[in-house]
């Protein structure tokens, strides 16, 4: 029992620290492009303009897996998912780069271009053809709230 609690406490402190580094902190986007939204929802209005890979960020809130950014340039404050920030700084080590915002993102991720063809040349006997039509999908948020809310599965606000 006593155990028990060592660790609880330990996990409080650890979880309480995580917060306290983040609130007024600078983090960096870490997804190619991400919207902020108007609040700490999914479905919550999306607001201009949309911040790109790289772009810094000061924690004003944070609420559960959402937290409340100002950016400098472009200057916009909203609502971003944890998942999509790292406190890795992004810097570029000269004003050209040949890399495109694509390998960047990859790159950031700990995937590249190199990786990727590393993998398809070990595996010649799979098709990615349907990964890359995959990828070009995008679903639009009132179709992906209505098939939500009819399937009746619990959405981030509570759902059904």
């Amino acid at each position: 029992m006593k155990r028990i609690s060592v660790l609880l406490v330990v996990g409080i402190l650890a979880v309480g620290g995580v917060f306290a580094q983040t609130k007024d902190s600078t983090m960096y986007v870490a997804v190619k492009t991400a919207s902020l939204k108007s609040s700490a929802w999914f479905f919550a209005p999306s607001l201009e303009p949309t911040l790109v890979y790289g772009t810094a960020v000061n924690i004003l809130d944070v609420n559960g897996q959402w937290v409340e950014v100002q950016s400098v340039s472009p200057e916009v404050r909203g609502w971003i998912q944890t998942a999509s920030l790292t406190s890795k700084r992004i810097t570029a080590t000269s004003s050209e780069t040949s890399a495109s915002a694509k390998e960047i993102a990859l790159a950031g991720k700990g995937f590249s271009e190199e990786v990727e063809n590393t993998y398809k040349s070990e595996n010649t006997n799979l098709d990615y053809s349907p990964v890359n039509e995959m990828e070009k999908l995008v679903i639009p948020n009132e179709l992906l709230k209505n098939f939500i809310d009819e399937g009746r599965l619990k959405s981030d606000k509570g759902g059904k």
